[in-house]
């Protein structure tokens, strides 16, 4: 199975929506889990990366430093 691609900064959807109604999450924190942060309530959970992977359905808005480049 081929690993999902995102990284920190990144706006991504879920298989399931969060209670508050959105289903728009923004990843604060990565490493061996993942921590990210609801767009609509600011609720912070943390997942193993397994099953972060799992339940990611795509990226919906990437990050702004992907364009960016070391500059020193």
């Amino acid at each position: 199975m081929e690993r999902k691609s995102f990284q920190l900064g990144d706006i991504v959807q879920m298989k399931k929506p969060h209670p508050c109604g959105t289903n728009a999450w923004k990843v604060i924190r990565m490493g061996m889990d993942i921590r990210m942060k609801c767009t609509g309530c600011g609720h912070s959970v943390l997942l193993p990366r397994s099953r972060f992977e799992k339940r990611m359905k795509k990226v919906l808005e990437p990050s702004r430093e992907e364009g960016k480049q070391d500059q020193s």
